[in-house]
């Protein structure tokens, strides 16, 4: 029989009679302590899996005493600047026994189970609900709206302002060729008109 126990931010692996060194606890030697963070509880048959813990589960263990760590030594420096610190650290520990581990019941642990089941099926059936294709809702005329003085005005100036503009002239390529060259015709006769009236005065 075996647990794996949490406590202090760490994860141990016991079972009954083991000596370890846990962060320290508030309780006064000889106390009686109960760890009730367990991730996994086995008994050699069954496998009692936590989701995260196991619920119905405990380990009971005995603090021995309340020690400290070997001491560790924390240096720093700065070359060429002087620099120079020295620091030591102890971590206080609480050495437990472990006296005993309970199992959750089989009650509960069935209850559990069927519990984590249940919503499984009903998203089963949520799912098959959807993927049924729903009978389409006949879909509504959309009433006319009723036109407004506002538009009906719009509308009667926008008529008046193209009358008053007049159609406009679509001018393409050949007509701008034509009247360009209407033009440079006046303006070569223009000039045989000066010079035969210079020829006349002379």
């Amino acid at each position: 029989m075996y647990a794996v126990v949490r406590t202090g931010g760490k994860e141990y692996k016991v079972s009954v009679g083991d000596v370890l060194e846990v962060e320290k606890l508030d309780a006064e030697a000889g106390a009686t302590v109960e760890l009730g963070e367990i991730l996994l509880a086995s008994d050699g048959k069954e496998v009692h899996v936590g989701r995260p813990l196991v619920e119905g589960a405990s380990v009971s263990a005995e603090v021995l005493e309340q020690t400290r760590a070997p001491k560790v030594v924390v240096f720093k420096m700065k070359r060429r600047k002087k620099y120079r610190r020295k620091r030591g650290h102890r971590q206080h520990l609480s050495v437990l026994k472990i006296t005993g581990i309970e199992l959750p019941k089989a009650e509960k642990a069935k209850k559990a189970e069927v519990k984590e089941e249940k919503p499984a099926e009903t998203k089963t059936k949520e799912a098959a609900e959807k993927k049924e294709p729903a009978a389409k809702k006949p879909a509504k005329a959309k009433a006319e709206k009723p036109k407004t003085k506002k538009t009906e005005k719009k509308k009667t100036e926008a008529k008046e302002k193209k009358a008053k503009a007049g159609p406009k002239k679509d001018r393409t390529k050949k007509a701008e060729a034509k009247e360009k060259g209407k033009a440079a015709e006046k303006k070569a006769a223009k000039g045989t008109k000066k010079k035969k009236e210079g020829k006349t005065d002379k």
